[in-house]
């Protein structure tokens, strides 16, 4: 019988992989000069929120119980202007932030919920830390989703339940 800390590792694994394959079966529909376009100047491109996605990964995931979320390497800033790098570099250093993320929660176990990390010299649980991030990286997937489908329009693939299909069954 699993506790409810087992359970909890196990459900935040399941949930950052299905962020992780919703947003690169978007990111798949695009092409190159789709994921460096924007609706306005002061807007994010999905090459934007990667970027971003895994600066932030690398940042919080590495020496995650012994070190502040907010590294000194990181450039935040930096993060969000247009770097115009190729898909399979984004891809790249997407996987790259992705694997310190499953590497650090694999590593964890339900004794480690409860202690204290730091983010931003903020003291909290381990627990509310990785809270944090699976409101931040929804978040973020949510906006590769909505940019993707405008980009795409009537050729985007949707990636849940299409409309009028909600019908017959539960779907997650």
């Amino acid at each position: 019988m699993s506790t409810i800390g087992q359970e909890y590792l196990t459900t935040i694994q399941q949930q950052f992989h299905h962020f992780k394959i919703r947003a690169e079966q978007a990111i798949a529909q695009l092409s190159e000069e789709d994921l460096h376009w924007t609706p306005g100047r002061e807007s994010n491109s999905v090459a934007i929120i990667m970027q971003h996605l895994s600066g932030n990964m690398h940042s919080r995931w590495i020496d995650f119980l012994h070190s502040d979320g907010e590294k000194d390497f990181r450039d935040r800033d930096l993060e969000f202007i247009h770097q115009f790098k190729t898909k399979d570099v984004l891809l790249q250093e997407w996987n790259d932030g992705w694997e310190l993320l499953f590497k650090t929660i694999n590593f964890l176990g339900e004794e480690d919920l409860q202690r204290t990390v730091t983010l931003r010299g903020k003291p909290l649980s381990v627990m509310s830390a990785i809270q944090i991030e699976v409101a931040h990286v929804s978040y973020h997937v949510g906006q590769i989703l909505y940019i993707g489908k405008q980009i795409k329009d009537e050729e985007w693939i949707v990636l849940s339940i299409p409309k009028n299909r909600s019908k017959g069954g539960c779907h997650l």
